[in-house]
């Protein structure tokens, strides 16, 4: 069976339309706790286009579970046997402000909303354009 997948290539996910924020934000600890969306920013932000959205939330599921290396390899198998939300319902993208380009090879960076290059890549014809999930209905 072919594993799931949550990468995308040579798109450009757009902030949510009910985003409350007017520029990309860091994501806050919670409790002095990593969240999800801080994960996801630390590794995005500080390693642009390093990383595709499989290792990134793949990344997110380890560090909440707090996988060992050597459990990786098999829990990976298990976290894409099955369909996993993709970065269209990250909270970068529905409440921090951050627009998420994927380069041919899937590899990611963000992009606060407001900034040029988010306008660019958002008008540029040779990607796919997507919109973040809404968080209300």
């Amino acid at each position: 069976m072919k594993p799931h997948t949550t990468n995308y290539f040579d798109t450009f996910i757009r902030v949510a339309e009910d985003c409350p924020v007017q520029q990309g934000q860091v994501p806050p600890l919670k409790d002095n706790k990593k969240t999800a969306a801080s994960i996801q920013f630390e590794m995005i932000h500080k390693n642009p286009y390093k990383y595709t959205s499989d290792d990134v939330l793949f990344q997110v599921y380890a560090c909440k579970n707090d996988l060992t290396r050597a459990q990786y390899k098999k829990e990976q198998e298990k976290f894409f046997s099955k369909g996993q939300p993709c970065l269209r319902a990250s909270p970068l993208t529905k409440r921090y402000g951050w627009g998420i380009h994927s380069n041919a090879e899937g590899k990611i960076a963000l992009y606060s909303v407001g900034s040029k290059e988010y306008e660019d890549f958002s008008k540029d014809k040779r990607l796919k354009v997507l919109k973040a999930m809404r968080s209300g209905r």
